[in-house]
């Protein structure tokens, strides 16, 4: 008898669709392992129409795998989905989470600061313009050679934990920000030693914002320029619980999204949905629209 086949991921996802759905067949591979496995069995409807329905060991497989999926999931990941889902997804706003966003920072050989403390007005990155083309070369023209070009601007990767834009049609009203989530004051102290890595996410966003459990930090504490979310009370294994509240405003600053930011948000996957994608496999009614 030949052995049951190893599931994966893409099990999961489709026995997960599966339920949440009519269970109309895909006749695929997936849904092949899956009875083989025992996790999907075959009905019709009293009109003769096949469908699939999840099994008792389907539903029990599908349970151990959520409680695992809770387990992983560190209290940092928990409040970042809270957060995303309580304040920026009703409010209209488009959310991705932990992006890798090329930004441009000024180049500098000097530290901006001690650990902690704002970072210098003059340091605020701002959106630099392309040198323009000439007929002749650096040299003659006494331009700036390619060394002073890279030392005047550098290139970061920067992961904000929540970037998000308006849903609008309008791109001056897109107004993306960055929300940078810490679950404790070592994970803050820590990412305020680093002046580039908050200069990053300043170029990304006209709005920054640091999000962190009451009691971690006084916005006092931090630097002038970025806002300030707290959670009161504690969240729960579903992310639920607590009370989020804004202490201080960011500073807002206009900026354009660069065409390279663009192309990431294109190549990512934002958070939410809906439920509409459960249904997408359902097709459309008899008759058409």
């Amino acid at each position: 008898m030949p052995s049951a086949p190893a599931l994966t991921r893409q099990h999961r996802t489709r026995l997960l669709q599966l339920w949440r759905s009519a269970g109309w067949p895909c006749q695929d591979g997936l849904e092949i392992d899956l009875l083989a496995a025992g996790l999907l069995e075959r009905r019709e409807t009293a009109e003769g129409h096949p469908f699939l329905r999840v099994t008792e060991a389907g539903v029990a497989w599908l349970a151990e795998a959520r409680r695992a999926g809770l387990r992983r999931e560190s209290a940092h990941d928990r409040l970042a989905l809270a957060f995303a889902r309580r304040q920026l997804l009703p409010a209209g706003r488009i959310v991705w989470r932990e992006l890798a966003l090329r930004a441009a920072v000024e180049g500098s050989t000097q530290d901006p600061g001690p650990a902690g403390g704002a970072a210098p007005e003059e340091n605020v990155p701002q959106k630099m313009a392309a040198p323009a083309a000439t007929l002749w070369s650096d040299e003659e023209a006494g331009a700036p050679t390619p060394a002073a070009r890279r030392a005047a601007r550098l290139w970061r990767v920067a992961r904000p934990d929540l970037f998000s834009i308006r849903h609008t049609t309008v791109p001056a009203y897109l107004r993306p920000m960055v929300h940078e989530v810490k679950a404790s004051r070592a994970d803050l102290l820590s990412d305020l030693r680093h002046a580039a890595k908050r200069r990053a996410y300043q170029w990304l966003c006209e709005e920054c914002y640091y999000v962190f459990p009451v009691g971690t930090a006084e916005p006092e504490e931090l630097p002038p320029e970025f806002g300030v979310w707290v959670l009161h009370g504690s969240l729960d294994a579903e992310g639920e619980g607590g009370r989020f509240e804004l202490l201080r405003p960011a500073r807002h600053v206009r900026c354009t999204l660069p065409f390279d930011v663009w192309m990431a948000l294109c190549r990512a996957s934002p958070l939410g949905g809906g439920p509409a994608g459960a249904q997408a496999q359902l097709g459309a009614p008899p008759g058409g629209s």
